[in-house]
This record gives C-alpha cells, sequence and structure tokens, in this order.
C-alpha cells in the first residue's frame, strides 16, 4: 500500500510538473535576471565576496604560522 501511494504521489508529481514546466522555468529565469542586476543584491554579493576573501587569507595565514618546518 505504501509503495502504491509513493508511485502514485510520485506520478501526480510529475504530470503537474511537466504541465507547468516551461512556463515556471520562463518565470524562475525572468526573476533571477531582474535579480541578478539589482544593486542591493550585488552590494550583498560583493560584502559576502569580501567577507570570504579575509577568511581564506587567516586560515592561509593561521596555516603558514602552524607548518612545521
Amino acid at each position: 500500500m505504501a509503495k502504491l501511494s509513493l508511485l502514485v504521489g510520485f506520478g501526480a508529481g510529475y504530470v503537474l510538473g511537466a504541465r507547468a514546466g516551461r512556463e515556471r522555468y520562463d518565470q524562475i529565469r525572468r526573476a533571477w535576471s531582474q535579480a541578478k542586476e539589482d544593486p542591493r543584491l550585488q552590494e550583498v554579493a560583493g560584502m559576502a565576496q569580501a567577507h570570504a576573501d579575509s577568511v581564506v587569507n587567516s586560515v592561509k595565514a593561521r596555516m603558514g604560522s602552524e607548518a612545521p618546518n
């Protein structure tokens, strides 16, 4: 019974997903393109990149100072 429920659920999800597939995909792509050009998102991405760079540099400095000679 559990397998039958799983198969029915999978089948329904597949049919509904296929029906909305291309339209939904295009909608998500348009939203991503608009968000990608948003200056607020670019600012946050720049801050995240700067933070990641500082963490990487910190880890590199620690590994360099703790490495055996």
